[in-house]
């Protein structure tokens, strides 16, 4: 039963706390409208209306003590006006069938009242006239109406109660929802601050709120500056290394230039530009795309730029699908680029059909790379991300000029940004497919 239910309840941290604080006021209130219309009112009703019985029983008696229809008559106008009550003998039609409205709880208490206390009674009408009762009664001189007012037999109306209490639960909720939402205001801003975080953004948030609420407003405040200054003092270290490493290798290139040239100088180069691209790839990995800022940026432009750019480097690139109703989305341009350069590459190095696109959700803008390459196998796909770890020679996205980082570049960039890398079997070329996800 919980798990039927549980789609239908609130998924929200405001949602529930409003169930959790309206669910009780609602139930108190049918329990107290239930205890206390039934069988206070109601005992208050069955006494009214045995009262009234008692004065109806006296007229019956006397109007059937008379010997004619004229002083009987006489006799019941009579008793009627000593007891306030209106009297016809003979009275009109009788009507078919006692009434009430469906409403009308203490209505049910007084016909079964009058009912079981007199039973000369015929019908009950309590819908003619809402604040009279109109009853006909058998007597030997024939059917006599009596006409009372509704307020002698049943106590004031009771749903003016009900009104009342509704009327104060919505105030006392009105009130308990704005406590609530001052309440539940700071943990929605600490909840999209860590979540602008997650996806590489940096937005201004004080921690406000209860004590606990700015406890963890604070913990996030120094964990998010401490991966800050580990992202920086990372990035700065490397920068550097390959400062450092780079002035060796370019004396190593100049040295090279000059000497005479031959197959054993050729290797030296070949052996120098691998060295170069090695440290570039590191540097790319050690920074990801820290050093960079978010900006409105066209997808489907950057996707036709990066694949008519590959496609001049190497083996040609097909745009595929564009599903994107059009616009700009905040991204970090350069490290995306990267990203798609680096799953393009791997493409074009082991396939001879690559085709990119484009698709979109609700939350999340996909860029797609597909080609007919031999692929990855299934088991192996969660160690082609990880970074330094290479696969056998059939399929090894980092093998040749890399060190082990193209897919992990790629795959930090998806996280920086929210998103994940996802490697798949492309049903349509047959080779591999490789899903950047990025948070919209």
């Amino acid at each position: 039963m919980s798990l039927r239910l549980k789609p239908l309840l609130p998924h929200g941290l405001f949602g529930r706390a409003a169930l959790i604080l309206i669910l009780p006021v609602v139930v108190i209130q049918l329990i107290v409208a239930t205890i206390f219309i039934q069988r206070h009112f109601e005992g208050v009703t069955r006494q009214m209306s045995d009262s009234i019985a008692i004065e109806i029983r006296h007229l019956l008696d006397e109007v059937t003590k008379e010997p004619g229809i004229a002083a009987a008559q006489h006799r019941a106008a009579e008793i009627g006006a000593a007891l306030e009550l209106q009297v016809a003998l003979p009275g009109r039609a009788v009507p078919a069938a006692d009434s009430r409205e469906y409403w009308d709880w203490s209505g049910r208490v007084v016909i079964d009242t009058l009912r079981s206390r007199l039973p000369e009674l015929q019908v009950v009408d309590l819908t003619s006239d809402s604040r009279a009762v109109q009853a006909w009664f058998a007597t030997p001189h024939g059917e006599m109406e009596v006409l009372l007012d509704r307020r002698r037999v049943s106590a004031s109306n009771p749903h003016q109660l009900l009104v009342l209490m509704m009327l104060a639960s919505a105030l006392m909720t009105a009130v308990a929802y704005v406590f609530l939402r001052n309440q539940l205001t700071p943990i929605t801003r600490l909840a999209r601050a860590a979540e602008a975080f997650g996806k590489g953004q940096t937005v201004p948030y004080r921690p406000r709120g209860a004590t606990e609420v700015r406890a963890a407003g604070n913990a996030f405040l120094d964990m998010r500056a401490r991966i800050e200054r580990q992202i920086e003092t990372r990035t700065m270290m490397l920068s550097g290394v390959s400062h450092d490493l780079r002035t060796p290798l370019t004396r190593m290139k100049l040295a090279l230039s000059l000497m005479p040239e031959d197959e054993e100088t050729a290797a030296l180069g070949r052996d120098v530009q691998q060295m170069e691209r090695m440290v570039d790839e590191f540097l790319a990995f050690a920074r990801g795309d820290a050093m960079e800022e978010a900006a409105p940026v066209d997808p489907v432009a950057l996707l036709r730029e990066v694949a008519a750019m590959a496609s001049l480097n190497g083996r040609a690139v097909t745009v595929g699908a564009l599903d994107w109703p059009g616009g700009q989305i905040r991204l970090r341009d350069q490290a995306v680029r990267r990203a798609l350069e680096n799953l393009i590459g791997n493409a074009q190095r082991y396939g001879q059909k690559i085709e990119v696109s484009l698709s979109t959700t609700d939350r999340a803008l996909r860029f797609v790379v597909e080609d007919d390459g031999p692929g990855i196998a299934k088991e192996q796909r969660e160690e082609a991300i990880q970074p330094f770890r290479r696969l056998d020679v059939a399929r090894d996205p980092n093998m040749g000029a890399g060190v082990g980082l193209g897919l992990s570049i790629a795959a930090d960039v998806a996280r920086s940004h929210g998103g994940a890398l996802r490697l798949l079997d492309s049903e349509r070329l047959g080779g591999l497919r490789a899903e950047l996800s990025l948070a919209r």
